[in-house]
């Protein structure tokens, strides 16, 4: 455990944490690391840091030292594609190895941060991260620790880790474009141009194209002829409202699809559906007409989900109502905004 001394009788004795030297504007790390050997020389450097006590290690078998339990409280949290930053005053910090959807166990982390002397912070979980993102970071809050905060983190955190990457995988697309008005050439299609621009954020090849009219058997016939052709994800567009003439939420339905919702808490993107077809969970999603002009929508929010295999229940589009108000700002800085970041456990 910790023993205070006087600087004076410091020399000899070894550091039991990191001594951090700052100077405004200029400089802040540590001027001595733990385990440093306090020399003579060290005595004015540590006192023009304001140091007249000190504290130095002696052993104590039921504590440990923060750099130590750091490492444990690391191992709890991390799961794959992740690594850790060096232990440093009782901190690591998580680093993701690989592209794709960060997961949160959010019980598991609100147990830990209860447990008092310790703590966990994340970025929000559910959303897309890239290789080298910053995930998280434990710290310890004193010096050392009692063991058994640390078997109680061991308790909270049981049954696998706090957080994952699920990576993203390589998908075939296909896409479905209803509507009288582009079927028959009245106007041109501005709504394919944009959902091709997201797919390729994430590397999908795109196995066919198919233009309905608002014949919900008509657009079922395209939804099934992609289904054919191999593509392991569909996405419709247009014909998403209650307008007598918006069929594409009947044809999904009559493909046998399950449908997990038809609507969603979100704006832009309140029309949305989300469905699940066969055994192989081929998502077929309905997007709301708002995706063809705003810059961010439902859409952007479920895609991840889509592309990591993530399987999205009623309830997990239920819990972006909080945090599913698009802004509208000037300039968009999604996702680094509050758009989409719900909180459900």
């Amino acid at each position: 455990m910790m023993k205070l001394i006087r600087i004076e009788e410091a020399v000899g004795q070894i550091l039991c944490h990191d001594m951090t030297r700052i100077v405004p504007g200029e400089y802040k790390d540590a001027a001595f690391r733990k385990g440093h050997v306090i020399t003579e020389e060290d005595i004015p450097v540590l006192k023009s840091m304001g140091k007249d006590h000190i504290y130095v290690w002696e052993n104590d078998e039921n504590m440990l030292h923060e750099n130590e339990a750091a490492k444990l409280l690391y191992g709890l949290c991390a799961g794959e594609h992740m690594h850790p930053t060096p232990p440093k005053e009782g901190k690591i910090e998580l680093i993701a190895d690989i592209s794709g959807l960060f997961k949160v166990d959010r019980k598991k982390l609100l147990r830990l941060n209860s447990i008092g002397e310790l703590m966990v912070a994340s970025r929000h979980g559910d959303f897309p991260v890239s290789e080298g993102d910053r995930l998280a970071g434990t710290r310890i809050i004193p010096l050392v620790i009692d063991k058994k905060r640390m078997e109680e983190a061991r308790e909270a955190a049981a049954g696998g880790p706090v957080f994952r990457i699920l990576p993203f995988l390589k998908k075939r697309a296909g896409i479905v474009t209803t509507g009288n008005e582009v079927y028959h050439g009245r106007i041109s299609d501005a709504f394919t141009p944009v959902i091709l621009s997201k797919l390729e954020e994430y590397g999908a090849e795109t196995v066919g194209h198919e233009i309905s009219d608002d014949d919900s058997e008509h657009i079922r016939n395209a939804i099934k002829k992609l289904l054919k052709k191999g593509a392991d994800m569909i996405i419709c567009t247009g014909g998403m409202s209650v307008d007598p003439d918006d069929r594409t939420p009947a044809a999904i339905r009559d493909t046998g699809a399950e449908i997990i919702s038809y609507g969603a808490p979100v704006l832009p993107g309140a029309m949305f559906m989300l469905s699940y077809y066969g055994d192989s969970h081929i998502p077929i999603i309905g997007v709301p007409g708002c995706a063809m002009y705003n810059k961010r929508t439902v859409l952007d929010l479920v895609l991840p989900h889509l592309f990591s295999d993530d399987l999205l229940r009623k309830v997990d589009l239920d819990a972006l109502g909080e945090g599913g108000l698009c802004l509208n700002c000037e300039v968009c800085h999604f996702p680094l905004c509050g758009f989409g970041k719900g909180n459900s456990c």
